[in-house]
């Protein structure tokens, strides 16, 4: 059962230089013909944490702080914390899910491990991730937070969303490339997880029943938001949670481990599905 796992695995290690260098080659493919560049990576996701802030911030809130257990936070960076992973888990997704059907066809007379391109797209995006994330602590500094030892463990969050993103996408495109009907679906699925998530509302704000916000702790998403703002609001450590953490680490390994045995029995085969 784990030897798909592990050839899967070995793939993305002996290929590492290859899978960098297809994703820079995308980045700069993207927006070779924009007057702007890759400034566009800045861009995009400020007119949209704007319009974020206008509607749930000033429009539903009033301009009210969240309540968290460190005390009361600005909307504004409460919204930031979960807004700026969720830009690369979104197209990470759906973009993942979809790079195998899209290249299959160019790789398949090739020497290339199709394992590889959905790695190479969470590759690709993870640049605006990191460019966001760097622009949130300039934002958290000039808000007067200082950096603490819980900062540390957002390298674990980090790790975790890779994690979860590579398990869900080898799985969601080998999916996706043998019934296209998946992608629109996957793709209605991710607009809707964005408001099941806790990026833009506080589920646990007391609007909402304890049992439901028990069952949207289900969701992995809300795992990794809600700890990268344990880590820059110093609410605890993830290990703290032991059995949040088991539950996230057990779906992950058991997305990857039925990903990686799909993946292997079918791609042989996937250019026929085209």
């Amino acid at each position: 059962m784990f030897n798909s796992v592990r050839q899967v695995v070995k793939e993305q290690l002996d290929h590492k230089d290859l899978i960098f260098r297809m994703a820079s080659f995308d980045i700069k493919g993207m927006y070779q013909l924009h007057y702007l560049g890759s400034l566009w990576q800045v861009i995009n996701p400020a007119i949209q944490v704007s319009i974020y802030w206008f509607v749930f911030g000033l429009g539903i809130r009033g301009g009210e702080p969240v309540q968290t257990s460190t005390g009361e936070i600005p909307f504004f960076l409460w919204m930031l914390m979960g807004l700026i992973p969720w830009f690369f888990i979104s197209p990470s997704i759906i973009q993942g899910s979809n790079s195998v059907y899209q290249k299959v066809n160019m790789v398949s007379k090739m020497n290339f491990p199709v394992s590889l391109l959905p790695t190479i797209r969470i590759i690709g995006n993870s640049l605006q991730f990191f460019i966001l994330m760097t622009l949130l602590m300039i934002v958290l500094f000039f808000y007067g937070f200082t950096p603490t030892i819980y900062f540390i463990q957002i390298i674990y969050y980090i790790i975790s969303m890779f994690a979860f993103l590579f398990a869900f996408a080898l799985l969601s495109s080998t999916i996706s490339t043998l019934i296209r009907d998946y992608q629109m679906l996957l793709q209605s699925m991710v607009r809707m997880i964005l408001y099941l998530s806790p990026i833009l509302w506080d589920p646990a704000g007391g609007r909402v029943p304890d049992w439901m916000a028990d069952v949207l702790q289900l969701n992995p998403i809300y795992y990794i938001i809600e700890g990268f703002r344990d880590s820059f609001l110093g609410r605890g450590w993830f290990f703290e949670d032991p059995l949040y953490l088991i539950y996230f680490w057990t779906l992950t390994l058991t997305i990857l481990v039925i990903g990686s045995s799909v993946h292997l029995k079918f791609r042989k085969n996937f250019v026929d599905y085209l």
